[in-house]
């Protein structure tokens, strides 16, 4: 299965801040890490996304004040889905092996 760079970002945002990966905190490290970070809406999609292919998995924290009573979900990257986001930072890898940028960039030969 296929990821976006969306979704590989948001997961790796994810093994970054393992255990305390929620929504906010992936956007929050997308954000310094990034240049154009998503809006929290395309994070909680791609989270959703990611669900449903059984990469991530979540867990409800406790209650808390300053949430007004509510709980935050924390996301964990499943063994399915790490082994789907290593396949797939190998594959990106693998195509960036060898570029010459400077002929990329101007069209000239070395």
């Amino acid at each position: 299965m296929e990821l976006s760079s969306l979704e590989q970002r948001v997961m790796l945002a994810i093994v970054r801040l393992h255990p305390n990966a929620y929504g906010i905190s992936i956007q929050d490290a997308l954000a310094i890490k990034t240049a154009a970070p998503p809006s929290l809406g395309s994070v909680y999609a791609a989270l959703e996304r990611l669900e449903e292919k059984g990469f991530i998995s979540n867990r409800q924290g406790e209650p808390t004040a300053e949430r007004g009573g509510r709980r935050k979900l924390y996301f964990t990257v499943t063994a399915r889905g790490q082994h789907t986001l290593r396949r797939s930072l190998q594959e990106i890898d693998a195509l960036r092996r060898g570029l010459k940028w400077k002929e990329a960039i101007d069209g000239t030969l070395a």
